[in-house]
């Protein structure tokens, strides 16, 4: 093996140059629509001062701009189609059964945090959902926590103890703002203590839920952000910031939840067998209730170009694709969405029957992602971009998932 070869790191069909020196430091900011930190601004200097020295511009996520899909795609380096992962529900046809995928057996290649673990790189990796913790750490050993269960970390499950210690605080509930900022701040006191080459961040989307871009809630927490991701630049560390999806308000004109139940409205019209999979569904509706701008449908084989037909027919149904459709222009694993895929606008929301949903904790206010409006984020580095990647980014070809790449092969020196 020539010396090429042993600084290379291939993986996914992508090659990265081995980190040398200065650990590269990967964050997704769950929610994080360019609007926030566009309107946080004058509360974020340290943010300021890292797109001084680097870049800052927009990325595209992937369709369902949805959470573990996206971070997903940002930890292997792929789409869905290669990854696996399109969503937290899907509908197993052959067993009959709506799937959680929250099983890292659900994944179909290796992540980058376990190839670059297995090539000798001392790698870390911390969530703010445990959920998605579990993904992340399939196939290494490093640190691998979430802020959710940080408190119960061990040397055994997550070769660490002592976290709450090491941040010098309690870990935050996941209903609390400052869980995201624990996650950030988790991240500095690693780099602190431990010999890490690589650390992915990634926090939770609570506030972008509850608060929109510019309101006192939304700006206090990116101000706290601020003050952890301003340490993270001041270490040395290469870090890389982008989301995994955008959020819009989804309400109509009195605030209440603006929703299109498309299960209920297929049946209605005699496509009796309907069954609508909300892949943003997970142990978390308290968020969103379950209310989001990407479905997929499952029919009999008759029914699909009826259905498709009325379905384009409602308010606020932007787009109707059939499974090969969707499969071949968002790059999603065929076996694992729907007959249809349908996406809302916006401001709409879908959902399947109105006792399905319980939207107790979204009476008024709903924010939530998903569609297509949503699949715009920010993408921002602390040093420059080579000429490459800097005109990747300039004529909007940068994906949310080329972080690695751009951490490990795009920044200038």
């Amino acid at each position: 093996m020539n010396e090429l070869e042993v600084d290379r790191i291939e993986v996914n069909g992508r090659s990265y140059k081995r980190p040398h020196s200065v650990a590269i430091v990967g964050i997704c900011i769950d929610g994080c629509d360019p609007a926030y930190l566009d309107a946080a601004r004058e509360v974020m200097p340290e943010l300021a001062a890292i797109t001084a020295s680097g870049c800052h511009g927009q990325a595209h996520s992937v369709v369902p701009s949805y959470t573990n899909p996206n971070n997903v795609a940002i930890v292997t380096g792929t789409t869905a189609d290669v990854n696996g992962i399109p969503g937290n529900y899907y509908f197993d046809e052959q067993s009959g059964r709506e799937v959680l995928m929250n099983d890292p057996a659900f994944l179909r290649c290796p992540t980058l945090l376990s190839t670059f673990s297995a090539a000798g790189l001392d790698v870390a990796a911390i969530t703010t959902k445990d959920k998605l913790r579990k993904f992340l750490a399939e196939g290494w050993r490093g640190i691998c926590f979430s802020v959710e269960e940080a408190e119960n970390a061990t040397l055994e499950e997550n070769r660490i103890e002592g976290v709450c210690e090491m941040v010098g605080r309690a870990s935050p509930g996941i209903y609390d703002p400052e869980a995201s900022v624990f996650c950030i701040e988790a991240g500095v006191r690693l780099l602190e203590h431990y010999p890490i080459d690589c650390l992915y961040l990634s926090t939770t989307d609570f506030v972008q839920h509850k608060y929109a871009p510019g309101s006192p809630e939304a700006n206090h927490y990116y101000a706290r952000l601020d003050q952890y991701l301003g340490a993270l630049n001041r270490s040395g560390a290469i870090i890389g910031i982008t989301a995994d999806h955008g959020m819009n308000a989804k309400v109509n004109e009195d605030d209440s939840p603006k929703v299109q139940y498309i299960e209920q409205i297929l049946v209605t019209e005699g496509v009796s067998e309907a069954r609508v999979i909300l892949p943003i569904t997970d142990p978390y509706v308290v968020h969103h209730g379950a209310l989001g701008s990407y479905a997929t449908v499952y029919l009999d084989a008759v029914n699909v170009e009826t259905a498709a037909a009325i379905l384009v027919a409602v308010p606020g149904v932007e787009l109707v694709l059939t499974r090969a459709q969707a499969a071949q222009k968002y790059s999603l694993p065929a076996d694992r969405i729907g007959d249809l895929v349908v996406l809302a606008d916006r401001n709409t929301t879908l959902g399947r029957t109105p006792d399905w949903h319980d939207l107790s904790a979204v009476e008024s206010g709903l924010r939530s992602h998903g569609g297509l409006h949503e699949a715009i984020v920010p993408f921002i580095t602390n040093r420059p971009l080579t000429t490459l990647y800097q005109e990747r980014l300039n004529s909007d070809r940068m994906r949310n998932f080329d972080l690695f790449d751009v951490l490990c092969n795009g920044i200038q020196g």
